[in-house]
């Protein structure tokens, strides 16, 4: 069962990948409106928890339960949960040669909203979500992200969240490899994107994009597990002090 109150809910989350748990019992309820952060070193898991909600099948989840909007996304494939409302923004995004941008947005928005939904207005609102992230018309021409820089791939997948308004958006180190210029401009989207009515989860290493994009909650992951949780305070402090400070609070307290 859910919380009334919850968007999207998972509890007790354990993750694999080829038989090495990754991730050792995570939970986290995001209510309408809330933007959380989850800030953590290399290998803590954050990608790792991300990519498994979303369904990636390199990722298996081995316990627990999520649910989006009152429905059980476990129990879904990765494009059924897109089309249920979960969106991610990949780390890596993938490029796919012979596939132009705008046929390949074209495509899901159309998977989205139904076959038989009237795209009539797919262009209109093509251009002016290219135009509000800076991103050249001569883009929609081009295939999805052959050839293109780490800003330019990241302005594609922020794009593509602006088009199909999920319910609830996962952006996993959307950050990274951003100069100030295109950080500026992907965060511009995210909080164009953001609503009463549906929710972020950030997943991050640094505070520089939540200068733009602003959570109310963070959650430190250490080690597969959610070992610290704040407000925005605590994100400022992890600028301040890095990761180091929080092991070493854990130590202290196994100790006593």
């Amino acid at each position: 069962m859910t919380d009334k109150q919850s968007l999207f809910q998972f509890k007790d989350i354990h993750v694999a990948v080829e038989d090495k748990e990754v991730v050792s019992g995570v939970s986290l309820t995001i209510a309408p409106g809330e933007i959380h952060a989850i800030m953590g070193p290399n290998g803590s898991g954050k990608s790792s928890l991300s990519n498994a909600l979303m369904g990636h099948p390199d990722y298996t989840i081995t316990k627990g339960e999520a649910v989006l909007d009152g429905r059980n996304i476990l129990d879904m494939s990765a494009d059924q949960r897109s089309r249920a409302g979960l969106f991610l923004a990949f780390q890596y995004p993938l490029a796919i040669p012979g596939v132009s941008v705008a046929n390949f947005m074209r495509a899901a928005l159309k998977s989205h909203r139904g076959k038989d939904a009237n795209m009539s207005d797919f262009r209109k609102l093509f251009k002016a979500e290219m135009k509000a992230l800076s991103v050249d018309e001569s883009f929609a021409t081009r295939y999805l992200n052959d050839g293109f820089s780490g800003g330019e791939k990241k302005r594609i997948e922020i794009l593509q969240l602006s088009m199909l308004q999920p319910k609830m958006a996962l952006l996993d180190e959307t950050d990274s490899g951003l100069d100030i210029d295109a950080l500026k401009t992907v965060s511009e989207g995210i909080n164009r994107f953001h609503s009463d009515a549906n929710g972020i989860l950030l997943v991050t290493h640094y505070q520089r994009l939540l200068n733009y994009v602003k959570p109310q909650h963070v959650h430190v992951m250490m080690h597969g597990k959610f070992v610290k949780h704040g407000g925005p305070e605590l994100a400022l402090k992890l600028e301040e002090l890095g990761y180091d400070w929080v092991a070493q609070e854990l130590a202290e307290k196994a100790r006593v």
